[in-house]
C-alpha cells in the first residue's frame, strides 16, 4: 500500500492547514495557492481518487461534499455567488490525486475559465 496522500495527511491532521470547515466526512480547508479572495478546497477525509473513482456508493459521501460547499460559500459570505470547481486527472488539471472541489469567490468570475 502506498503512503497517504497530502490530503489524506490533512484530513487525519498529520499536516497543518488553515481548516474553515468540518464535520465527519469531510474537511475543508483555505488553498495554499488562491486564485481568488475566496479559495477553498472541500476535501472527503475518505481517500477517493478522482471523480472518476467514485462509486455508486459514494453518493452520499458526495452530497455530503456539495453541502459542505454551500456552508464554506456561507460562511465566507459569498452571497453575490460563486464557483465550485473539480478538476478530474491530469488534462482535466488535478494536481492532487485525492477527489477536492474548489469554492472560489469574492470577486466576479470570467468565462470561460481557461
Amino acid at each position: 500500500m502506498s503512503a497517504p496522500c497530502l490530503f489524506c495527511k490533512i484530513a487525519a491532521k498529520e499536516i497543518p492547514a488553515g481548516i474553515v470547515y468540518e464535520d465527519q466526512d469531510v474537511v475543508a480547508f483555505r488553498d495554499l495557492n488562491p486564485q481568488a479572495p475566496t479559495h477553498v478546497l472541500v476535501i472527503p477525509k475518505r481517500h477517493i481518487g478522482s471523480l472518476d473513482d467514485a462509486e455508486p456508493a459514494d453518493g452520499a459521501l458526495l452530497g455530503a461534499m456539495m453541502l459542505a460547499v454551500k456552508k464554506v460559500a456561507s460562511a465566507a459570505g459569498l452571497t453575490g455567488g460563486h464557483r465550485v470547481v473539480t478538476n478530474n486527472g491530469p488534462d482535466g488539471g488535478q494536481s492532487v490525486a485525492h477527489l477536492h472541489f474548489h469554492v472560489l469567490g469574492g470577486r466576479p468570475m470570467a468565462w470561460p475559465p481557461g
